[in-house]
């Protein structure tokens, strides 16, 4: 009876730490890579090194892109490296959690 216990414990943990941990994870993942193989050029995005650029083309055959990140410069990197859109107003919210007007 005791081993019974044990055992149903052990499995309700595993299901939690999967439904709590990997769960989001991978679903996390699965959004990342439809965005990735879905951006096209033109699009505005920011990297993981926080680098804000415009897609100039897309090498989907050999999973790169070339960003644009200044007038000349442009870079080649891979779509992994590509974080999310570029969204100004949704950037300016983001900096401002935490701020308060009498500091």
């Amino acid at each position: 009876m005791e081993l019974v216990g044990t055992l149903v414990i052990l499995l309700l943990v595993i299901t939690g730490y999967w439904s709590l941990v990997i769960l989001p994870k991978q679903q996390s993942f699965k959004k990342h890579q439809k965005y990735v193989a879905d951006i096209a050029p033109g699009e505005m995005v920011i990297t993981y090194g926080g680098i804000i650029g415009t897609v100039v083309r897309v090498e989907a055959e050999v999973g790169e892109v070339v960003v644009r990140i200044a007038e000349g410069v442009e870079v080649r990197m891979i779509t992994a490296a590509i974080n999310q859109p570029y969204n100004p107003v949704e950037l300016t919210k983001n900096a401002q959690i935490g701020l308060s007007d009498d500091a």
